[in-house]
């Protein structure tokens, strides 16, 4: 299997002005990624499984992440006059910026023609409220059918073109998506027929401010 930047070359290649990173993983397993911009992102995914050297006819894997805004502290190094001496000294300057928020979904690609894998590619959505779409990539991964509407479901990301998106696991009136960082679980339990413990506790604490009464 070609390292990850000899792919994205070859991506380039076949895609020029394609949006394609190389992401890498610092933890132990090492399994670096590509983020693909949605431009070409189905193009990209047909070549990834069509291109005879790889071959990566199945995906085994889809799921969701949610990236809320964060700060990133960048550290620079510029050279500037010592005040005592004058001769040229090196100093770290920092900068703290923001980072925009946005939802992302990660696929694990194989070959099982060819025996290897992973290759995992990585979609972002512009934003996390009203740019939440990307390429639905179940017309080159027909695996990816229910994995996609869990991810629209839990996480809100809206999949073009895929073939049946609609909710998997939540009913449709469900409001919000229950694995965004930001959801704030309900304390009304009225709906769970077997309720105990905790969500015993929520529901009767839910019912009393309901009816007035102090819980």
């Amino acid at each position: 299997m070609e390292p990850l930047v000899q792919l994205r070359e070859r991506i380039l290649a076949r895609f020029p002005g394609a949006d394609v990173t190389v992401l890498p993983n610092p933890a132990p397993v090492g399994q670096d990624s590509l983020v693909i911009g949605r431009e070409h992102a189905l193009a990209i995914a047909r070549f990834l499984r069509d291109d005879p050297e790889l071959s990566l006819d199945y995906c085994s894997n889809v799921t969701g992440v949610d990236w809320p805004q964060q700060e990133v502290i960048e550290t620079t190094r510029v050279t500037q006059p010592d005040p005592t001496t004058g001769t040229p000294k090196v100093y770290e300057q920092k900068t703290k910026r923001l980072t925009p928020a946005f939802l992302e979904v990660v696929y694990h690609l194989y070959s099982m023609a060819r025996q290897h894998g992973p290759v995992i590619i990585r979609l972002r959505t512009g934003n996390r409220t009203d740019q939440v779409a990307v390429p639905s990539l179940t017309p080159i991964w027909r695996a990816c059918e229910f994995q996609e509407r869990e991810v629209f479901d839990l996480f809100g990301v809206t999949f073009e073109g895929h073939p049946d998106l609609r909710r998997i696991l939540m009913w449709d009136g469900f409001k919000d998506h229950p694995m965004r960082r930001d959801y704030v679980e309900p304390d009304d339990y009225e709906w769970e027929p077997t309720a105990h413990d905790d969500v015993l506790k929520k529901a009767q604490e839910h019912l009393a401010r309901a009816e007035g009464r102090q819980p």
